[in-house]
């Protein structure tokens, strides 16, 4: 049973914006007929009934366009995508928030929408009073709501301050109450936006557990905003990739998510670092400039066996006299959560303070039995003294560990997902080209 059909979507807004001069001088008489023009743009608005929209220049802004689905009865869907794709104002759609400028959305059953902390709550009334008031939305009568109050409130774990009005409550206590409501009562579909992240770290597991419980034993939908991509691959059955409000990929959440990490990727195959302008840091005493991955014949290579000897060189030039207290990194992330697995560090390899002086350096890393599970890997640099960060790279280079021997020696890789440090490497400065000249 379909239990979402959304059949060429779209949504326009319009947006105002002040039209710049350019530098001119702005005479009284530009100020009266800027005024003059405007407020009769806004009373011709007014009278056709459209938006009264602030600013000189009125444009019209495409949120979404031209989107179609299905979603099954029983379905977790994931919406991801870059902030400012269209995730949240689908939502609001499919909440019937807002209206569509075009196209047709066809529900079958009650939504609970859970879009931003207090939604569908009033502020001035208790919080026993608003999970009745949400009931009352839903269609639920008093009956069916008591039946399921005693459950609510224990899930929320507001049980304390349940006759207090919810505006004295911190954003914390509202998601949990909120998403307590949305669950527990006999709703259909569930929305949830990104608003789970207020809540600490044991509510949102048990959130996410509950949204898995009530998904498969129960049948219930489940649409689900996130930028945590581990949580959307948990509890997820199918993935929806938006981008510029473009419905641009369907399918299961590792695909669509490993689809989403890799937008804009800076893939290096030559792993020239010195041309990449998306960098943080000073830029002025310190810049990476190129990285190799070498192993043991001494040759580079492109894909790592899981369990070989292997050798990370960066390369890095100096442009101040003298940099003291230097540290520089190698950070590893897994490709398809996007999460940290481990890291490379000059200090914890060798207990050495690093003291540059002005020139071109190569930093050598060497790994006797790689321990990194198969898998894709991003890879990122980054150089420090003391508190300051002279260089950082993020997610320039892709790395690729395959099947290899490591388990012949009857150790475990480092997991993917997890995150700890590299155990045993050698690290060390092999070649200084100082430069004299100031």
């Amino acid at each position: 049973m379909i239990a979402v059909k959304v059949e060429n979507l779209s949504k326009s807004y319009l947006v105002g914006h002040n039209a710049a001069k350019g530098g001119r001088y702005t005479t009284l008489r530009d100020v009266i007929g800027r005024n003059v023009k405007g407020f009769a743009r806004k009373t011709l608005d007014m009278i056709q009934g459209r938006p009264i929209i602030q600013g000189d220049v009125v444009e019209e802004f495409l949120a979404l366009k031209d989107l179609n689905f299905e979603i099954q009865q029983g379905d977790r869907v994931g919406i991801i995508g870059r902030n400012g794709a269209g995730k949240s104002t689908l939502l609001k759609l499919l909440s019937r928030i807002t209206e569509p400028t075009k196209g047709r959305i066809t529900i079958n059953g009650r939504v609970a929408s859970l879009l931003e902390v207090g939604t569908g709550f009033h502020p001035e009334l208790t919080g026993r009073e608003n999970i009745y008031l949400n009931g009352a939305i839903l269609g639920m009568s008093r009956v069916q709501i008591k039946s399921k109050f005693d459950e609510i409130v224990d899930f929320s774990g507001v049980e304390k301050f349940l006759d207090t009005p919810v505006k004295r409550y911190s954003s914390g206590m509202y998601v949990r109450l909120a998403f307590a409501v949305a669950a527990h009562l006999e709703s259909d579909i569930i929305v949830v936006d990104e608003v789970l992240a207020v809540g600490d770290a044991e509510f949102q597991k048990k959130c996410l557990g509950k949204m898995g419980e009530v998904s498969k034993g129960e049948g219930r939908t489940v649409l689900f905003v996130s930028h945590n991509m581990a949580a959307m691959q948990a509890l997820c059955s199918k993935a929806f990739l938006l981008n510029d409000g473009k419905l641009v990929q369907v399918g299961t959440p590792p695909d669509v998510v490993s689809s989403y990490l890799n937008v804009g990727s800076k893939t290096l195959n030559n792993r020239n670092l010195s041309q990449i302008s998306d960098r943080k840091g000073e830029g002025r005493y310190l810049r990476f400039i190129s990285f190799d991955v070498v192993g043991s014949d001494g040759y580079s290579l492109s894909d790592i066996p899981c369990g070989n000897k292997v050798t990370f060189e960066l390369n890095f030039q100096v442009f101040s006299n003298e940099i003291n207290n230097l540290r520089v990194g190698i950070i590893f992330k897994d490709q398809n959560t996007g999460n940290v697995v481990t890291d490379l560090n000059s200090y914890y390899g060798s207990k050495e303070v690093l003291s540059c002086k002005k020139g071109n350096h190569k930093y050598l890393f060497t790994i006797n039995r790689l321990p990194l599970a198969p898998n894709q890997y991003n890879v990122g640099f980054i150089a420090t003294s003391g508190l300051q960060v002279l260089d950082w790279l993020k997610d320039v280079y892709q790395l690729t560990v395959s099947e290899g021997l490591f388990y012949e020696s009857g150790q475990m890789p480092i997991d993917k997902n997890s995150q700890i440090f590299f155990t045993e490497y050698t690290c060390g400065m092999t070649r200084c080209n100082e430069s004299t000249n100031n």
